[in-house]
């Protein structure tokens, strides 16, 4: 069997630790190698790219630049794998009110803030900002068979969520997995070879293993 290895992107996210070792967990048995890197020829040598974020739009893409890695983030984007995790999702649309900020530009749309000001949740709490917490994600979404990368997991299963800011693709078969607060909202997005989740997999327990997993197998 032919190794393969995964780049988990090192350009000073907080989530970094949690995520590249959930990524090492999801490969244990298989033929994967997980390397966390800040390398550029790293990045562009390995086979997928998983791509965390956490915190400020404005310092995430100003560190992503700093740090020499947005090119070949770019360059990964357009030929191998690659899963954006929470901020990293964010990342990938054209822009963020959080900010605002100027993105990556992958995939056509803009990330935008809750406005659940004066709302109340069924329990007649008032809804929070951020959103912290554990929340249901269909995939199931009427549009024929679900993402590969859902494989084995079951629609409405529960993924843990820290975000104040939503994606919002201009393309709406580019959302393949939707939650609600206070309204719905892109949950995961995913287009061509790109696979991304507003969500933490590393803080979602098995299921999100299995999204890390079926990502390391995933062939676009």
């Amino acid at each position: 069997m032919n190794r393969q290895t995964v780049a988990v992107v090192d350009y000073g996210s907080g989530n970094l630790r949690s995520v590249s070792q959930a990524v090492i967990h999801a490969a244990m048995g298989t033929a994967t190698d997980v390397v966390v890197t800040s390398s550029a020829q790293a990045v562009r040598d390995a086979h997928r790219v998983v791509l965390p974020g956490q915190g400020h739009m404005g310092d995430c893409i100003r560190e992503l630049r700093d740090s020499g890695l947005m090119d070949v983030v770019l360059e990964a984007a357009a030929s191998k794998p690659l899963f954006g995790v929470c901020v990293g999702m964010q990342m990938l649309l054209d822009r963020s009110e959080e900010g605002p900020t100027e993105c990556l530009g992958l995939i056509p749309g803009e990330v935008v803030r809750f406005r659940l000001e004066g709302m109340v949740q069924q329990d007649g709490s008032r809804f929070k900002v951020p959103q912290m917490g554990w929340n249901p994600v269909f995939h199931d979404l009427g549009r024929g068979p679900a993402h590969p990368v859902w494989k084995g997991v079951p629609d409405g299963a529960y993924f843990y969520f820290v975000h104040s800011y939503f994606a919002r693709p201009a393309d709406p078969h580019h959302c393949v997995g939707e939650a609600d607060y206070g309204g719905r909202f892109a949950a995961a997005l995913a287009r061509d070879n790109i696979f991304a989740t507003q969500f933490h997999p590393e803080k979602s327990a098995d299921q999100g293993l299995a999204l890390y997993s079926n990502f390391l197998s995933w062939t676009p």
